[in-house]
């Protein structure tokens, strides 16, 4: 569990969160700590961070890789969209924070874990919680939802054009045996499309993706945070958004525009920032991010 975790983009993160020594500066989904450590690097011994993280095992992995940086950080145990209640209750108001930094990506750590069940080319339990502590699994889901609910979310959240077709197969299947593990599932998809391991994309990528949103409430939870981010800065903070599909991405820049109508924001990417080859080369998880960020108003 305690594999080198490469940060996406981190550089441009950087340079959008233009971190200064003395600043309050918060990662909101702090995983294994790759963006942090490149900002408390930054800060020069002078700040402090905060790290929201609502998985409790990535967070300790976390608070290992940032021990150098002890009496800069806090870390904390719970979800991005209470980061109000959150500040507050570590003594900072609304409009104290320098920077923000989202990334709405899985960890690389989550997913190489089979046990964790994110990821169909690993066996393991059919899970997909990014909180252990939240009660529905995926294939707690899976069993229980309606043959046209889980079309609509397949259709949704995962963009399958095949959604009703999947949906249907699924539906067929449980009623003789329970689809359980990874593999249960990624190989009813597979038997649906011969060939389909040759496909540009796996042709489970799509359901994976919609049954995990579904299953953390990802789009719910993203919606929540982005009504209220800009109360959460000073004047002149950053805020910095990592997306790694289109229906987040849609959403952030939906929200930035939104905001600067409002007067609250400047938006200082006319579009996304994607990763250069060099990164893909090193770091082929990257190959979807898509980095947004705006300054609050003064």
């Amino acid at each position: 569990m305690d594999t080198p975790h490469q940060p996406v983009l981190v550089e441009e993160v950087i340079q959008g969160l233009a971190p200064r020594p003395g600043g309050l500066y918060v990662d909101a989904t702090l995983g294994a700590g790759g963006h942090a450590a490149a900002i408390l690097e930054k800060l020069g011994g002078e700040g402090k961070l905060i790290g929201v993280d609502c998985d409790e095992e990535i967070l300790s992995i976390a608070r290992r890789r940032l021990e150098s940086y002890e009496g800069q950080v806090q870390f904390v145990l719970g979800h991005y969209e209470d980061l109000p209640e959150i500040l507050s209750g570590l003594g900072a108001g609304p409009g104290a924070v320098d920077g923000l930094l989202i990334d709405l990506g899985v960890s690389s750590l989550q997913l190489d874990r089979p046990e964790r069940g994110f990821s169909f080319l690993r066996e393991g339990a059919l899970d997909m919680r990014m909180d252990l502590s939240q009660h529905e699994t995926a294939a707690q889901l899976v069993s229980r939802l309606p043959e046209r609910e889980l079309v609509k979310i397949f259709r949704d959240w995962g963009e399958e054009p095949q959604a009703v077709r999947i949906a249907r197969a699924i539906a067929e299947t449980r009623r003789r045996r329970p689809l359980r593990t990874t593999r249960d599932l990624a190989s009813l998809i597979e038997d649906l499309f011969p060939g389909g391991r040759r496909m540009r994309i796996h042709p489970a990528t799509r359901v994976f993706q919609a049954l995990r949103i579904a299953v953390n409430h990802e789009l719910e939870r993203l919606k929540s945070f982005l009504s209220f981010f800009p109360d959460l800065l000073r004047p002149g903070g950053r805020g910095v958004f990592l997306a790694y599909h289109s229906l987040e991405d849609r959403l952030v820049k939906r929200s930035l525009r939104q905001f600067q109508r409002e007067g609250k924001v400047k938006i200082l990417t006319r579009k996304p920032i994607r990763p250069v080859e060099r990164e893909l080369a090193t770091n082929p998880r990257s190959r979807s991010a898509r980095l947004r960020y705006c300054e609050r108003c003064r």
